[in-house]
């Protein structure tokens, strides 16, 4: 099996192929543990709580979902959670526990319970990924290809049969495999306002894109409420988890009042903190009241980005945090083309819908990275000659111009002629494809917003957007 992706989500596949006896080839741009896994803050959401219920867990992620989300994803997800939890703890994965020495569980925007497990605080990517970094090391069947980069994947008779990983000094190896998992992350280092690491640029989309596969709902996109406002561009852009506002920190104006529930859903109080600064107001985070020893990573940022939040108030401003959208993919990760498959941000399964339920994003890549594994092992052999490996596909990097087209034209608000001067003008192929998406859907929901369409049409709900290679973008039903 190959995986392109040393992500959570590409880590977990391969671990999870390991244990059933497969042989892996992990393609990794960047030394393990340094993927944008590592800087996630938020945990992973399961029902582990004694008045939770995948019901209730269900119920929350759908709402959050705007009607646009996959019933069939969300409870796959809602179920197999807590099982991803305790296999990682068996895999020595130390989550945070309260003081009678259970799990401790978090609240965070969107849910009606504590549901949220975390591992040093708002460390958990980081843990995660240095432990399962350290596990995938030391595996004899999982070959690392380390500072490589998967330029094409490898299709034969209307089938992917593996990848070409370019390595350092440009060395070519061609791969076959019985299944290839894309597990490259999201795309929204592509708007030019980020909290994302600048990799996080879609390169799973323009991988799979000429190999045939779909990719569905791109115009979701969503914006974090709380980036960190900085003259400093080290620091600008800097994430500061929700976690911090389910623990009492508050969102306030210049006069100092609140103007929105810190704890809706992130479309919500994103553009609400976008409608504020629109207007000319300030945005600041109030996280006086709260206990600097349960975030010490953001209290350590803050305070090098000269920001003493103790004392002072955090100035805040929307910004691109993840993508909703990616190669469409069935629950077991299937795209459309046979025998290639997506999971972690880079997937589109339907599960989030129009806005993302904070920290299901971490338990996506835990639950469907091994389903994925599982379906990937299940396919036909690959076979003894496959043809001449493909060359080289496009470019993933975009232009700066691009990058600040996307934030202009194809940020928080949207209109028609913004858009179509994207997807007609841009020079880079995603952001084409994504104004498209954006585009055909005419209206305004969860993350998705036009100035133009400002209110949500419900013949809408539950269609997907589908596009491929320069086609206009089409809608589907997915049950």
């Amino acid at each position: 099996m190959a995986v392109v992706g040393a992500g959570a989500a590409g880590l977990y596949a391969a671990v999870c192929a390991s244990r059933e006896g497969a042989r892996v080839v992990l393609v990794s741009r960047s030394p393990l543990a340094e993927s944008a896994s590592y800087w996630a803050q938020g945990g992973i959401a399961a029902p582990l709580a004694s008045d939770d219920s995948v019901d209730l867990h269900v119920e929350d992620t759908l709402r959050a979902g705007r009607a646009l989300g996959r019933p069939s994803a969300a409870r796959t997800l809602c179920e197999d959670a807590a099982a991803a939890v305790h296999d990682l703890e068996g895999l020595g994965v130390h989550f945070d526990g309260d003081a009678g020495g259970e799990l401790a569980l978090a609240l965070e925007g969107g849910h009606s319970r504590r549901r949220v497990v975390h591992a040093g605080g708002s460390a958990t990517g980081r843990r995660i990924t240095r432990d399962l970094s350290a596990l995938v090391a030391n595996d004899e069947r999982i070959e690392v290809l380390e500072r490589s980069t998967a330029s094409a994947i490898w299709c034969h008779d209307g089938r992917a049969i593996g990848l070409v990983a370019e390595r350092p000094g440009g060395a070519v190896t061609p791969v076959l495999a019985r299944g290839t998992i894309v597990a490259t992350g999201g795309a929204a280092a592509l708007w030019q306002r980020t909290t994302n690491p600048r990799g996080a640029i879609g390169a799973g989309l323009t991988l799979a894109a000429p190999a045939g596969a779909d990719l569905a709902d791109l115009e979701f996109v969503q914006f974090h409420p709380t980036a960190l406002v900085s003259t400093d561009e080290a620091f600008d852009g800097f994430l500061i988890t929700e976690a911090v506002r389910g623990e009492g920190a508050l969102l306030v104006d210049t006069s100092g009042e609140r103007f929105v529930d810190e704890l809706a859903p992130r479309d919500e109080v994103a553009l609400a903190v976008h409608m504020k600064r629109a207007t000319g107001d300030d945005v600041r985070l109030d996280m006086r009241a709260l206990d600097p020893g349960q975030f010490p990573n953001v209290y350590d940022t803050l305070r090098r980005a000269g920001i003493d939040p103790r004392r002072e108030l955090v100035p805040v401003a929307p910004a691109a945090h993840y993508t909703m959208g990616g190669i469409a993919a069935g629950l077991d990760g299937k795209s459309s083309r046979p025998g290639l498959y997506a999971v972690g941000e880079c997937a589109c399964s339907g599960l989030h819908g129009a806005n993302r339920l904070a920290s299901n994003s971490l338990a996506e890549c835990f639950v469907f990275g091994r389903r994925a594994a599982l379906a990937a092992l299940g396919g036909p052999a690959e076979p003894v000659d496959g043809g001449d490996p493909p060359a080289n596909g496009p470019n993933p990097v975009p232009p700066r111009s691009s990058r600040a087209a996307l934030w202009e034209l194809a940020g928080l608000q949207r209109s028609a002629d913004d858009l179509a001067r994207l997807a007609h003008a841009d020079e880079f192929p995603l952001v084409r494809a994504i104004a498209r998406c954006a585009l055909a859907r005419e209206e305004s929901r969860g993350a998705h917003q036009r100035r133009d369409f400002p209110h949500t049409d419900h013949a809408l709900a539950q269609t997907h957007s589908i596009v491929r290679d320069d086609e206009p973008a089409r809608f589907e039903r997915w049950d």
